[in-house]
C-alpha cells in the first residue's frame, strides 16, 4: 500500500483530515441512478407483497432475485466482461444500503450476490468465474454458502463435513450436514467448505444442485426473516468434479474469513438501510397519532426517540462510507503497483478487517435500538403484525448474530489490531508510551480554540489516548493471557467502536461545512456534538471497567485520574441538541439526513 493512505488500525495513531474521507453526500449522479433503481424496486415489487414473501409463497423470493437480476442490482461488483457493472466498493456498499430497507427480499439478495457469489469472483479460476459469474449476475441460477454446521458455529474450522476423492482421481465425494444455510431452499450453487481426508483445515467446493446427493430439511421456523429461505443441507456421496475445487487445498478457511469481512461491512449498510425505512415509519405515525389534542410528535419523550433514532443512524453511515473509500482507495495503490484484480481486492478488504468487524456491531446495534424505539412510538399498534415496525423489529435481531456474532466481532477487532501491531504493520507500543508519559505530566492546555467543533475535536483525539492508555496497560501487564480475557477485550472493543464512530461523524460534518455554512447544517452539527458528548460517558464507563479488572494501588489511580482526564468533557445541553434534530424530522416527515 502507498504510504501516505491509511492502514488498517490506524485511525488508533493517525490523524485523519475531512479531505481524506468519503461521505454519503459526495455520491455521483450515477451512483444515486443506481440507487433510486434500487428504491424503486422495492416500492414495486417487495414492498406490495411482504405478506406473501413471508408467507414463502412457491416461487415468489427467487423469481423477485430473477428481477433484480434484470435491472442489474445482483452483478454491480461484477466485472464487465462476466456481466456485471464493474463498479467500486463504495457502490456495491451503498446498493447493500438501499436493498436493506426490503425486510427478507434484502437478506435473500445478499446473501446471493456476497457470500454466494464472491468466492467464485475472488477465489475462482477464469473457467470457473467465466462459467457461473454470468449466471449469478443475472440471476438465472441463485446461490447459497455452506459453512455452519450443528457443531461447528463461530469456530468453523471444527466443522465435520468431508471430502474423499474418488478412486479415479476426477471427482469429490463430499458428506456432512450444514445448517441455517440461507437460499438454501431454492439455490442452484452451492458453495461448501469441508475437509479434505485428514486436513486440519477446511477447503471449498462449487456444488451444483444437479450433481445429486443433496437432501433437504423443511424451511427452519424462524424469530424474523420469515421469508428468507433457511434450511439444513445434507451432502450424501455428492460428486464434485476435482475442477470445482476453489482456490488451494486447505484454503478454504481463508476463503470464509476474507468473505466474512466483505459481509460484516456490506451488513452495516444494509441495516442503515433498514434503519432510515424504520425512522420514516416513525415519524409518519407519530405525526398522524393525536394525544390528548396533540401529535405525539410535539412530546418531548418521543422526540427524544427520534432524535436519538437518527443520531445512531448517522454515526454509523458516517463510519460505514469512511471505511468504504479507504478499502477502495487500498485496492487502487495494489493494483498500481502490479498486484491482479483479484488478489488486490481481497487484500484491500483483508487490510481494514478490524474496521470492517466494528462496523458490524455498531450498525446492527444501532438498527436494534431503532426499531425497539419504533416500536414503542407507535404503542400498542407497532406490537400488532398489520405494522411495518413489528416486522421490523422481528427480522432486526438476527443482524448481531449474522456474519459472526457481535460478541465474536468486538473480540476480533481488536485482535486484528493487536496482531497487526505484533507485525510491525501498525505501531501502537510508541503512541501508547507517548500516552503512559502524558499521564505523570503536567497537561499541555495549548493555544484557546474557538472553532465550532473545538471540544469535540479535542475530545476525538483524548478518546484514542484512553485507548492506547486501557489497551497498552492490558497487554503489559496480561501479556499472553490477555486473549481469555474477553471481558477487558470487549471493553477496549466498546471504546474503540466510539471512538471510531466519534471520529467519523466529526470529519463528515467537518467537510459538509467546507461547501455549507452553520445555519444550513445545524441538525448535523447538533448530531456530532450529542453523539461525540454520550460516547465520552461510555469510552469512560469501559475504560473504568477494564482497568478495575487487571489493575490496582497506585497504578490503577493513576489510570482511573486518565480515563476522567480523558474523557473530559465541557457540558452540553443534549436536550437542546435532540429538540433541534428532532425538529427536523417532524418537518421532513422522513429521515432527512
Amino acid at each position: 500500500m502507498s504510504e501516505d493512505l491509511i492502514k488498517g488500525g490506524e485511525f488508533l495513531v493517525r490523524e485523519t483530515k475531512a479531505s481524506e474521507v468519503f461521505i454519503p453526500e459526495e455520491f455521483d449522479e450515477e451512483q444515486q441512478m443506481i440507487a433510486q433503481t434500487c428504491v424503486d424496486f422495492l416500492k414495486a415489487e417487495v414492498y406490495p407483497n411482504l405478506d406473501r414473501i413471508d408467507d414463502m409463497e412457491e416461487g415468489l423470493m427467487p423469481g423477485l432475485i430473477e428481477k433484480a437480476g434484470e435491472l442489474g442490482l445482483l452483478g454491480i461488483s461484477v466485472p464487465e466482461d462476466l456481466g456485471g457493472f464493474g463498479k467500486d466498493f463504495v457502490t456495491s456498499m451503498l446498493v447493500a444500503e438501499k436493498t436493506g430497507a426490503g425486510y427478507s427480499f434484502s437478506v435473500a439478495v445478499s446473501a446471493h450476490t456476497g457470500i454466494g457469489t464472491l468466492p467464485i469472483l475472488y477465489y475462482g479460476t477464469k473457467e470457473q468465474r467465466e462459467q457461473y459469474i454470468p449466471r449469478l449476475a443475472s440471476g438465472e441460477w441463485k446461490a447459497a454458502y455452506c459453512l455452519t454446521e450443528p457443531g461447528a458455529g463461530s469456530d468453523a474450522n471444527s466443522g465435520k463435513s468431508k471430502a474423499k476423492l474418488t478412486e479415479d482421481g476426477k471427482h469429490y465425494l463430499i458428506n456432512g450436514q450444514k445448517m441455517w444455510i440461507t437460499n438454501g431452499g431454492f439455490a442452484d450453487v452451492f458453495i461448501v467448505f469441508a475437509k479434505i481426508d485428514d486436513d486440519k483445515k477446511l477447503s471449498a467446493f462449487i456444488v451444483e444442485k444437479e450433481f445429486g446427493g443433496i437432501t433437504l430439511n423443511p424451511e427452519e421456523k424462524k424469530m424474523g426473516i420469515k421469508g428468507s429461505s433457511t434450511r439444513q443441507i445434507f451432502f450424501n456421496d455428492t460428486k464434485v468434479p476435482i475442477e470445482n475445487l476453489l482456490s488451494d487445498r486447505e484454503n478454504g478457511f481463508k476463503i470464509a474469513l476474507n468473505i466474512l469481512n466483505i459481509g460484516r461491512a456490506k451488513l452495516a449498510t444494509a441495516v442503515i438501510g433498514g434503519a432510515k425505512e424504520t425512522v420514516s415509519e416513525s415519524i409518519k405515525y407519530a405525526n398522524e397519532r393525536v394525544q390528548f389534542g396533540l401529535p405525539i410528535s410535539k412530546f418531548g419523550a418521543i422526540r427524544y426517540k427520534l432524535a436519538e433514532q437518527a443520531i445512531r443512524i448517522y454515526a454509523s453511515e458516517s463510519a460505514s462510507y469512511r471505511v468504504s473509500r479507504n478499502i477502495d482507495d487500498a485496492i487502487k495503490s495494489r493494483l498500481d503497483s502490479g498486484m491482479d484484480k483479484q488478489e488486490a481486492t481481497l487484500k484491500g478488504i483483508e487490510e481494514f478487517a478490524a474496521e470492517c468487524a466494528i462496523l458490524k456491531v455498531a450498525a446492527s446495534e444501532a438498527l436494534d435500538y431503532v426499531v425497539d424505539e419504533g416500536v414503542q412510538i407507535f404503542g400498542g399498534m407497532g406490537y400488532s403484525a398489520e405494522s411495518s415496525v413489528e416486522r421490523a423489529y422481528r427480522d432486526s435481531r438476527i443482524n448481531r448474530i449474522f456474519e459472526g456474532t457481535n460478541e465474536i466481532n468486538r473480540l476480533l477487532a481488536i485482535d486484528y489490531i493487536l496482531k497487526r501491531a505484533l507485525k510491525g504493520e501498525l505501531d501502537l507500543m510508541g503512541p501508547a508510551m507517548a500516552v503512559a508519559n502524558e499521564l505523570v505530566s503536567i497537561p499541555d492546555f495549548g493555544e484557546k480554540d474557538d472553532s465550532i467543533f473545538a471540544e469535540e475535536k479535542n475530545a476525538v483525539k483524548n478518546f484514542k489516548k484512553a485507548i492506547l492508555m486501557v489497551a497498552g496497560a492490558a497487554v503489559q501487564k496480561l501479556m499472553n493471557t490477555l486473549g481469555k480475557e474477553e471481558e477487558i477485550l470487549t471493553n477496549i472493543a466498546d471504546m474503540a467502536i466510539d471512538a471510531y464512530q466519534a471520529e467519523s461523524v466529526l470529519l463528515r460534518v467537518e467537510k459538509l461545512l467546507g461547501t455549507k455554512d452553520e445555519k444550513e447544517l445545524k441538525e448535523q452539527i447538533a448530531l456530532v456534538k450529542t453523539f461525540i458528548y454520550d460516547a465520552s460517558d461510555r469510552i469512560n464507563k469501559a475504560g473504568k471497567d477494564a482497568l478495575s479488572s487487571f489493575a490496582e494501588g497506585d497504578e490503577l489511580t493513576m489510570m482511573l485520574m486518565g480515563i476522567k482526564r480523558f474523557t473530559k468533557m465541557a457540558p452540553l445541553n443534549v436536550k437542546e441538541q435532540r429538540q433541534i434534530i428532532a425538529q427536523r424530522i417532524i418537518e421532513v416527515n422522513a429521515y432527512p439526513f
